[in-house]
């Protein structure tokens, strides 16, 4: 191999290898976002688009915040289901997962402790990870006080799944 070849040999080693390190280094502004939970997380009862983690995802993009917020949301979750797909709906590289789950739990026998306890293991395996973990049941109770539900009395209307989106925002960092 001759000078010329090996330099550019060199420089083409140091070119890829400096694109890979770009790539590696996901910067904080695209940290990854999870809503985790059953039917009120994924939106049951209005529009996907209406859906607090896509009102979320909006409302960051709008302050600056170019985050993704994936809807993990499936309708009559327990904390077992959770718990059996929580590798797969919350990918490597999530940051922070909003947690809201649990009442199915309890609609389906459990008591509040046992649905308590499988909260707890949710929580406890993301900690694991290094995964921060924002409870909403406080924020979507309070959209569910200032009536902000649908006629089943659990599910929230785009006007509550907004104000959870907007109690949310403040605490993403």
């Amino acid at each position: 191999m001759n000078r010329s070849t090996q330099y550019w040999m060199k420089a083409v080693l140091w070119a890829v290898a400096f694109f890979v390190s770009q790539a590696a280094c996901v910067p904080a502004s695209h940290a990854q976002i999870v809503a985790l939970g059953a039917s009120v997380v994924q939106g049951y009862g209005v529009s996907s688009g209406e859906a607090f983690p896509s009102q979320l995802e909006a409302m960051l993009h709008a302050n600056g915040k170019n985050y993704s917020v994936s809807n993990q949301g499936i309708s009559g979750d327990t904390t077992s289901g959770v718990l059996s797909r929580l590798d797969g709906a919350v990918p490597q590289g999530t940051r922070t997962v909003i947690l809201l789950i649990g009442g199915n739990d309890v609609r389906r026998g459990a008591t509040t402790e046992q649905a308590r306890a499988g909260v707890n293991e949710i929580v406890a395996r993301l900690k694991a990870r290094n995964i921060r973990v924002i409870d909403a049941a406080p924020y979507y109770m309070a959209a569910r006080g200032k009536g902000m539900v649908l006629p089943d009395g659990i599910h929230l209307t785009a006007a509550g799944q907004r104000y959870l989106a907007s109690q949310l925002l403040p605490l993403i960092n």
